[in-house]
């Protein structure tokens, strides 16, 4: 395993991200398909070692019950508490991204994961009903505090998060220092704007779904996986794109076949070849993280990427949101 440290702290985080949405108890009918309990922990000691040490999830994965059973497996395993680096989120709650609300769901987070901090407080989509100094000063005071060690965003717009890394510079708080967007050869939109902004800013990136929902794993647009036949996310982040999309898929399917690899290790290989520091791999299967950890012996030529690339054509936004959503997880947001 590969590591690497959050930028402007002494964080080190394995060079993969185990996601949890995977786990947890069924909340919504779009995530029947996430682990219970007791394979959470056979996942989180599968992913330790394989070296694996940075686990992202989010207050509301599972309705708290993500952060709740990755903190179990943790304390099962005896696992140190600085030999992992755990991410959670905050945005979909009551409150969204005020100041009550955050150092509410801080808390909760807290005691649901067992720990006293967080190594990465991710703010899960920008918040168009609270003023953007409110949002950025709470998220320092919570790192003043010690509850958090550093602070990142999730999907948004570029002015967006620029807007926000501003408001923190000219008032001296903490800025965010990680990026987790919705980012993979289907999907390149941030190549616009965000993730140039930063790339310039030093800010590292760490996008969720980078196998577009498992797109990027096989040859065919659907497979016989439950996750493939019930997850109505994915298939609203990506069936719209079907014919623009599967030019890539082949070129995906004919470079595996190049290497002698899987395909879901091309699409992984892809992504750091683009800068990026940590995908976020959602496994339901052990096998998933083997193969994730195993694709970093890849190394693209910048004319194999280039080949990849050529095929993409402009898309429609999938992750930034254009106002406050009236539910709490809109059954369109994956990650």
């Amino acid at each position: 395993m590969e590591y690497s440290k959050i930028p402007g702290t002494d964080i080190r985080i394995s060079k993969l991200a185990v996601g949890g949405m995977s786990f947890g108890k069924p909340a919504f009918k779009t995530y029947r398909w996430i682990l219970g309990k007791e394979d959470t922990d056979k996942m989180v000691q599968h992913a330790l070692d394989l070296g694996i040490n940075f686990f992202d999830t989010a207050n509301v994965y599972g309705a708290g019950t993500s952060e709740q059973f990755i903190g179990q497996a943790l304390k099962h395993h005896q696992v140190p508490r600085d030999h992992v680096a755990i991410a959670s989120k905050v945005y979909f709650n009551p409150g969204r991204l005020s100041k009550t609300a955050i150092n509410r769901e801080i808390d909760g987070t807290l005691q649901r994961l067992g720990t006293d901090y967080l190594d990465l407080y991710i703010i899960h989509r920008f918040d168009y009903d609270t003023p953007i100094e409110e949002t950025m000063e709470a998220l320092n005071g919570l790192i003043k505090a010690g509850k958090v060690r550093a602070i990142g965003a999730s999907a948004m717009y570029g002015y967006q998060f620029q807007n926000m890394q501003h408001i923190a510079e000219k008032n001296g708080w903490h800025q965010f220092v990680a990026m987790e967007n919705h980012y993979n050869l289907l999907y390149r939109e941030d190549e616009r704007e965000l993730i140039p902004i930063c790339k310039q800013d030093g800010v590292m990136l760490m996008p969720y779904s980078p196998l577009a929902g498992g797109h990027l794993t096989r040859p065919t647009w659907n497979s016989n996986s439950t996750r493939s036949k019930i997850d109505t996310s994915a298939k609203a982040k990506y069936d719209h794109a079907k014919q623009q999309d599967l030019p890539i898929i082949q070129r995906v399917h004919e470079l595996a076949a190049k290497h002698g690899v899987k395909m879901a290790q091309i699409a992984l290989a892809w992504q750091w070849a683009k800068g990026v520091i940590a995908p976020i791999v959602g496994a339901t299967k052990q096998q998933y993280l083997d193969d994730a950890a195993a694709a970093m012996d890849i190394h693209l030529t910048p004319d194999e990427v280039a080949y990849l690339d050529e095929p993409y054509t402009a898309h429609e936004i999938v992750g930034a949101l254009n106002q406050n959503p009236t539910d709490m997880l809109p059954k369109s947001v994956e990650n």
